[in-house]
């Protein structure tokens, strides 16, 4: 199985992938994000952990431009959507929520017409869509119709087609959502084969035994609000003791 090499870049912000300052985003009385920061380092696996409605996805959306912030900023290997605009997205990629693709085209034509619109030369996408196949373990399926994958290969595909671009940041938004448990366990196994290679990878999720063997650092949020920073052995090393209940 081959790894994916990132392509390297120069990163003004010397070890910053992503630097979230002060971050708000209000809808009415909704603050669905308040004053939230956080940093995430290059070469790290990032988790933003909480509950439904936290309002992990809607920080990661101000992260991709989709919505923007009421305060604060969003810096991306030393770029901010103010000063850059799209450029902030050089060398990202990831899906928000699951990804969608056109359930009567095979996987790889999914995958051909996506690295069209984004860019790619044809040539080059034939050779890479073969690379990224076999990372997410779907070669061999590629021919099939998206319509007949399951739920755990539509992700893995989503996985695959954010990988068409070399990013040196991949954003993932709770991959292993809806997943069965051997689902979730092989989204965990590419996560660190990703990891490995070098790829910067920020996630979200809101089941914390879901990251706890791949995730450097952890953000958990909590109605919008950031309610810890740190490692989970640090989580770990701030919960009381257990107790325990003998019931006869």
């Amino acid at each position: 199985m081959r790894g994916i090499t990132p392509t390297p870049s120069a990163d003004p912000d010397g070890g910053t992938a992503v630097d979230v300052v002060g971050v708000t985003k209000q809808y009415g009385p909704l603050v669905a994000v308040d004053d939230v920061s956080m940093r995430v380092a290059t070469g790290e696996v990032y988790g933003v952990l909480g509950p439904n409605g936290a309002g992990k996805t809607t920080l990661l959306r101000m992260l991709f431009g989709l919505i923007r912030p009421d305060s604060g900023t969003i810096g991306v290997f030393g770029r901010t959507w103010e000063e850059s605009g799209v450029r902030t997205l050089d060398d990202v990629a990831g899906f928000i929520e699951s990804p969608r693709f056109y359930p009567y085209l095979t996987g790889r034509r999914n995958l051909e017409g996506l690295g069209l619109l984004d860019g790619l030369d044809a040539d080059v996408l034939a050779t890479r869509i073969e690379e990224v196949l076999d990372v997410v373990d779907l070669t061999g399926r590629e021919r099939d119709k998206v319509g007949g994958y399951s739920y755990g290969m539509r992700q893995r595909l989503g996985v695959a087609a954010s990988l068409l671009r070399e990013p040196r940041l991949l954003v993932l938004d709770e991959p292993a959502n809806g997943l069965d448990p051997g689902g979730i366990r092989d989204m965990r196994a590419l996560v660190k084969r990703l990891a490995a290679s070098g790829l910067t990878v920020l996630l979200s999720s809101h089941h914390m035994d879901e990251v706890e063997e791949i995730c450097d650092n952890v953000t958990i949020m909590k109605r919008g609000k950031v309610a810890f920073h740190g490692t989970l052995g640090d989580l770990r090393a701030m919960a009381p003791d257990p107790g325990h209940l003998l019931r006869t």
